[in-house]
Parts: structure tokens; C-alpha cells; sequence
């Protein structure tokens, strides 16, 4: 063991503990897969993250991504989170992008004044969900059928299904049963049970949606404060499909007692990229 750098970063705010949190360790050379994992478990977040020297052609840094149990191909509060931690480490871009490895390959992030953005990865599936599993989430959520307005596949790396409701106020209402959603998990393999609702806010709101974000925890149901992976997904269902512009903010979080602000853009190139601001909350060094 020595000491490494690290930092803890809140994700999504530019307000210190409004956001997501993420842990940093900047320098995970030498780490063996059993080691991150036990460190990640015992931060108790939802994710930690470690930089390593890059293996592709291309790539600025290489992160590993891990939540407690398992680890992830791809995430989005962590690749922003690790992004920021880097640059304000010192860490320089070899060309006019931020170029993170990771599992899911080569991710581009860019700057966007004080926010960084990533440019959201492939869905790896789309399409609308089979109707029994619409149904199951329905009750679920404790919704009526009638109120998913729509839904789709939003599993970018993470499996996310996604369904919208008819408004943010009922987004905020759910109370969702974590007895019935299990039965997503049933007949599929790895953590399917993941689903993500979203409903759109008032006129003239800074935020277009509210989105809430819900996956098996040891507890039951555990929801995630403010989520990358999920708002990509979602933004490329919902502007591909007409429901969203191409530029709006998500909020995120405020069931919890959180303001995320998720910033979506679809460039002319066809590109989706997902913002928001970080800041860092703990700088120091960690004992691995």
C-alpha cells in the first residue's frame, strides 16, 4: 500500500453536495481488479473510478469505472467526474478533445465554459420495450398502463429502460415498489432491473424534464441522484423520436433533496453530448 491522490467529486452542480458523488483516485497503477473493487465498496457511493496511462492510440488517460459489486463499461457522472479531476490534477488533452478510455472504448469529452460534456456513446439496444415488461413497470411505479405515454430501450452499457410519463409532477410523486420491479430481473442475465422515467416540466421552466432514476439495491429499490448514462440514453430516444428538442436540461435528483442539472445538446454533426458542471469536494490522498 501507499498513499495515491485522490479526490471526491460532486457531479452535476456547481454546488457543493447538490449533485452526485464520485470518487477519484488519480493514480491506480498497480491496482489489481479485487483491490479497486474493495476500495470502491467501502467508499459507499455509487461509484468510484481509477486513472491509468492510456492503452489505445489516441486516448488522453484510461479510467476502470466500478459501483459497488461489479464493474462498469461505461458511466456518465464518473466520466465526467474523472474528466474534471484530471484536467484540475494537471492533466493536458493531446488534441481539441478530452479522449477517455474506458470499457465501452474511445469516449470525447469537451468544455463547455465551466461544464464539461461527453459525447454520448452508441445505444448498444433501442427500440420500444416488450409490452409485458411496460406493463410490470406500470405497476411498478404504481402508474396506471395509460399513464406511459411512451417508452423505449435506453441500455448504452448500463440497461436501462426507459418510460415517459405524462409530467414531471408525476415523476416526482413515484414511490416505486422494489418487489415488483425484481420481476424485470427474471429470465435475463446481469443487473437488468434498471429503469428510468422521465416527464416533462412546465412551460417556460428552466428544466424541459424531471428524471428519476431507480435500479435494485441491497434494501429494495435504490435510486441514483443524477445520472449520465441514463440522460444520454434518454436524450437520444427522445430527440431522435421528436419528444424533445435538441438542446434542453434535465433536472435530476430533487426527490432526493438534490439539484442536478443535466445539459443535452444534439449537434449539427448529429452528436449528443451531456453536460453539467463539477466540483470538488474532498482533495487528498488515499492509502491503496
Amino acid at each position: 500500500m501507499r498513499l495515491r491522490p485522490f479526490k471526491q467529486v460532486d457531479v452535476f452542480t456547481e454546488v457543493p453536495y447538490r449533485g452526485n458523488p464520485l470518487a477519484v483516485v488519480l493514480d491506480g497503477q498497480g491496482l489489481d481488479e479485487e483491490e479497486m473493487q474493495r476500495f470502491t465498496d467501502w467508499t459507499n457511493l455509487s461509484e468510484a473510478t481509477f486513472l491509468l496511462p492510456p492503452t489505445q492510440p489516441g486516448a488522453d488517460y484510461r479510467v476502470r469505472i466500478f459501483s459497488p459489486g461489479r464493474e462498469l463499461p461505461f458511466a456518465g457522472h464518473p466520466t465526467l467526474g474523472s474528466c474534471h479531476a484530471w484536467l484540475e490534477a494537471g492533466g493536458r488533452p493531446r488534441g481539441e478533445h478530452v479522449v477517455q478510455e474506458c470499457g465501452v472504448g474511445l469516449v470525447k469529452l469537451r468544455r463547455d465554459g465551466q461544464r464539461l460534456a461527453f459525447a454520448a456513446p452508441p445505444l448498444r439496444r433501442g427500440g420500444p420495450l416488450p409490452e409485458e415488461d411496460v406493463a410490470l413497470i406500470a405497476r411498478g411505479l404504481g402508474v396506471a398502463r395509460a399513464d406511459i405515454v411512451d417508452h423505449a430501450w435506453c441500455d448504452n452499457g448500463p440497461h436501462w429502460r426507459g418510460v415517459l410519463l405524462q409530467s414531471a409532477e408525476q415523476v416526482l410523486a413515484l414511490q416505486p415498489d422494489a418487489t415488483v420491479l425484481a420481476g424485470l430481473d427474471i429470465g435475463v442475465v446481469g443487473p437488468r432491473g434498471k429503469v428510468g422515467v422521465v416527464g416533462a416540466r412546465p412551460q417556460g421552466d428552466e428544466c424541459a424534464f424531471e428524471v428519476r432514476a431507480f435500479f435494485p439495491g441491497n434494501n429494495g429499490m435504490a435510486e441514483d441522484p443524477v445520472t449520465g448514462s441514463l440522460n444520454a440514453a434518454l436524450a437520444q430516444w427522445l430527440i431522435g423520436a421528436g419528444i424533445a428538442p435538441r438542446r434542453y436540461i434535465a433536472s435530476q435528483g430533487t426527490a432526493l433533496g438534490r439539484a442536478g442539472r443535466v445539459h443535452v445538446e444534439r449537434d449539427d454533426a448529429g452528436e449528443t453530448w451531456i453536460g453539467g458542471a463539477s466540483v470538488t469536494c474532498v482533495d487528498g490522498q488515499v492509502r491503496l
